[in-house]
């Protein structure tokens, strides 16, 4: 599905055969936010379930191996973060430019997106497969962890190659208003990526699989095989995530050649450097980089923090946040579907229309994610108990699940105005909400409960709990004061005179 205001942007939607106008008044808008928002819940359904099997493949194996996998979990965010700010940069100036009916603007932002993928793919796994002997001594893991957290960060080290191209195409086509090519592209690489799991982490070994009829008691299948298996443990793991995400990221970079929409670009195009591009694209990134810096700097803070508790405690609190993925759903949707939105109406200059559709997406979010509080309070334990039969890693992941339930639907609003702000190129103000609750209240929080006041794992997700809760009430006071409307306008000013030709 495409979204458009310009009459010179004619396309057909694939699934319906018509375009879809946003800016026609007869719709509901709250049918417009979920046409945009289910596909990416699905995509996040469909890689929390994968998350889940992934998780459960390695845990499997002991906590030892989750521990190794885990260690290496927030400096992988960091990366993913700094990812996914330069996908907001672009994608932003591709829904405004669409918004704004500038079709050759969208397609010069989209060639020099594709430039980007390319260079910062290779740099960041360079980087990565440098440092990965020596991350988990940074981060104070036990001796006998190194070897699996290296092994597993040196093969991780090169899906950047692939997630830096699918996280900024994916973000460019979402932002345009297509969500459906995303979840197929990930839902594609997700069921890839368990199936080789299956035989990249595990030996060969015998298979008997059994079915009777709960009728009758007899066999309807009854077969035993011997399955290969290339028995890399989490090095395996690792292997089958950077040839899964490979696939998507080629679904994602032939959407933008091959696919009718306003910002298909062609193979034969001018790929030169655009100055005027960059800056408006870093001005738009560098926001989103610096609070991605802040969160995940944090996150690696807290897990040194936490490697200091023990490796049953740090494969706990891995599980538990792979556990609460389950909740993102919604919120990631919505959010989604705010920026999209809010990019292409205030784009179109249309204020209006830009609040009513970030005010449903707000509200439908932090209702959905209530409830996503309420299951994740309920079934803490069925859940970790997907990832490890480990009974102390279980008892241990559901008390800190169930601290952490309680603050889902303020951390809903910070995300969905984050998503709102991004569309409005407001990425400043969540930067400083993002760093004021991470290091003025989560890290110093969670050493105190954790270490003066001996309450462990617990206090850190305590200190969690209260920087999800300040988040969300500085994300609303920002949101309801509505100055993120007007942020784009001196933007936008600065951008056509550094674009306009100089006299003489």
């Amino acid at each position: 599905m495409y979204v458009y205001n310009a009459p010179n942007l004619e396309y057909n939607d694939p699934m319906k055969g018509k375009p879809l106008n946003i800016f026609d008044g007869s719709i509901n808008p709250v049918k417009v936010m979920f046409i945009l928002a289910w596909p990416t819940i699905i995509e996040q359904l469909l890689m929390s379930a994968v998350m889940y099997v992934d998780t459960a493949m390695v845990g499997s194996l002991g906590p030892d191996a989750s521990a190794a996998v885990g260690l290496n979990a927030s400096t992988t965010w960091l990366i993913n973060g700094l990812c996914g700010a330069l996908g907001v940069g672009f994608s932003v100036l591709v829904g405004r430019s669409i918004g704004a009916g500038d079709g050759e603007r969208a397609k010069r932002v989209v060639r020099q997106a594709v430039v980007a993928m390319l260079v910062f793919g290779a740099a960041i796994s360079i980087l990565l497969f440098a440092l990965s002997g020596y991350l988990p001594g940074w981060l104070g893991a036990d001796e006998y962890l190194h070897a699996d957290a290296s092994a597993y960060l040196s093969v991780i080290a090169f899906v950047y190659l692939f997630n830096v191209p699918n996280a900024i195409s994916g973000a460019i086509i979402r932002c345009a208003g297509d969500t459906r090519t995303p979840m197929v592209g990930n839902l594609i690489a997700n069921v890839l990526n368990v199936a080789m799991n299956f035989l990249f982490i595990f030996p060969t070994r015998d298979v008997a699989i059994h079915i009777t009829s709960p009728f009758s008691g007899a066999a309807l299948i009854d077969v035993s095989f011997t399955m290969w298996g290339a028995d890399m443990g989490v090095q395996g793991a690792a292997l089958a995530s950077v040839i899964s995400m490979s696939v998507s990221a080629l679904i994602m970079i032939l959407t933008l050649y091959l696919k009718d929409y306003p910002a298909r670009i062609s193979i034969r195009d001018n790929y030169r450097l655009d100055a005027a591009i960059w800056k408006d694209t870093l001005r738009l990134a560098y926001p989103v980089a610096l609070e991605r810096i802040a969160l995940s700097g944090g996150q690696i803070a807290l897990t040194a923090m936490v490697t200091g508790l023990g490796t049953k405690v740090l494969a706990a609190h891995y599980l538990a946040i792979t556990a609460e993925s389950i909740t993102y759903m919604p919120v990631f949707g919505f959010s989604t579907a705010a920026t999209t939105l809010v990019a292409q109406c205030l784009g179109a200059n249309n204020h209006e229309l830009a609040k009513r559709y970030s005010r449903q997406c707000l509200y439908w979010g932090m209702g959905f994610m209530t409830a996503m509080g309420a299951v994740l309070y309920f079934a803490a334990a069925p859940l970790l108990a997907i990832m490890t039969p480990d009974a102390e890693v279980i008892e241990l992941g559901a008390q800190v699940l169930r601290v952490e339930a309680c603050a889902q639907t303020m951390f809903a609003a910070s995300s969905i105005v984050a998503g709102v702000l991004r569309g409005a190129g407001d990425t400043k103000w969540s930067f400083y909400i993002g760093f004021i609750g991470m290091w003025g209240v989560r890290i110093g929080v969670a050493y105190l409960l954790s270490y003066v006041f001996e309450l462990g794992l617990l206090g850190a997700w305590y200190a969690m709990f209260l920087d999800l809760t300040m988040r969300g009430i500085l994300s609303l006071v920002r949101y309801y004061r509505g100055k993120w409307l007007y942020v784009w306008k001196d933007v936008h000013t600065k951008a056509e005179e550094a674009e306009a030709p100089t006299g003489g």
